[in-house]
């Protein structure tokens, strides 16, 4: 405890005089400080973000595109499966409905990634 920092804090308050040390870190700085850093990358990332999330007109209504990776992602998860029960592969791999869901899961982010260019 002797390389420890301290921030003395009194409590004007009751009149109080006591000393109550705060421990800080010498990486962060006072407790006010990290508030302050935080506060400061909220911000920063707010300004970054878009309006809205990326979307596309179906039907004349604006559809989000996570919506519709999913739907892709849910389609290919079941055209997925057919193949294994007709090559038999179902008896081959356990836990076929964790193994059809990473499959479309899968799938779905690569065309999410793909489509909006990340």
């Amino acid at each position: 405890m002797d390389q420890a920092h301290f921030l003395e804090d009194t409590n004007t308050a009751t009149g109080d005089d006591t000393v109550h040390p705060l421990p800080t870190s010498p990486a962060i700085g006072p407790p006010g400080r990290l508030a302050k850093r935080i506060a400061a990358a909220v911000l920063a990332m707010q300004t970054a973000c878009a309006r809205g999330g990326p979307s596309l007109v179906f039907l004349g209504t604006y559809f989000p595109v996570w919506l519709a990776c999913s739907v892709f992602g849910i389609a290919i998860a079941g055209a997925a499966r057919m193949p294994m029960v007709l090559w038999g592969l179902s008896q081959r791999f356990p836990y076929q409905l964790l193994l059809c869901t990473v499959i479309g899961g899968a799938s779905g982010i690569l065309v999410g990634r793909l489509w909006l260019g990340l």
